[in-house]
């Protein structure tokens, strides 16, 4: 993992979620890395988790993850059985409504993520916008390309009257991103003029 995340805010073993994990590489690659951490991976679609859920489920052995699990769930849905119980949230590289509803600070999208955060927990999100290639879905979805300014004066405000403080809000350069173990940055490696932002939020005090 990169150097910001491994300077997380510590939150001891814990339950950690990624929302929006794909093919799980993440999951795998932390909850291999962590042991005494448990990893949930949750997606919409159902197709890319098949075959880490699969691994996961082996003996340790033969490469087995006993602190992983996956989950096939939309933002939208997310089971009451995970209300409270994430120490970290992370979401890398969103796209479609998942996206949409970051992007534009969804009251709905908020109140799930933090429904299900402990009273410690820290959320971690990673969006990469192109403004050439992104331009037609950007517009599809009805969101704007993520500047300094809309992140400061409107979608800050909007997870903080959520329950979220601001830890950290910056563009990741490059060589941070493309170390991420997701899908979507490995694809996106090569590709240039791409701008990646990370928001990083904790629990607020007053979370009832």
């Amino acid at each position: 993992m990169t150097s910001y995340l491994q300077s997380l805010p510590g939150t001891g073993d814990g339950i950690v979620i990624d929302i929006g994990t794909g093919d799980g590489r993440f999951v795998s690659a932390a909850a291999r890395a962590n042991p005494n951490r448990f990893y949930i991976g949750i997606d919409a679609n159902v197709k890319p988790l098949e075959k880490p859920s699969m691994k996961a489920t082996r003996k340790p052995a033969k490469g087995g993850l006993p602190n992983a699990m996956f989950v096939q769930a939309a933002i939208e849905g997310l089971p009451e059985e995970l209300d409270g119980i994430a120490n970290e949230i992370h979401i890398h590289f969103p796209w479609g409504s998942l996206l949409q509803g970051l992007v534009l600070g969804d009251e709905k999208v908020l109140a799930t993520l933090r429904r299900i955060s402990s009273d410690d927990c820290v959320l971690e999100i990673v969006i990469g916008m192109d403004s050439e290639r992104d331009g037609a879905e950007l517009e599809r979805l009805g969101i704007p390309f993520l500047t300094p300014v809309i992140i400061h004066s409107y979608l800050i405000p909007k997870y903080a009257a959520a329950g979220f403080e601001l830890v950290e809000a910056r563009g990741l350069k490059a060589d941070e991103w493309a170390r991420l173990e997701t899908a979507w940055a490995r694809r996106l490696r090569s590709g240039q003029g791409r701008t990646v932002n990370l928001l990083m939020f904790r629990v607020g005090s007053d979370k009832t």
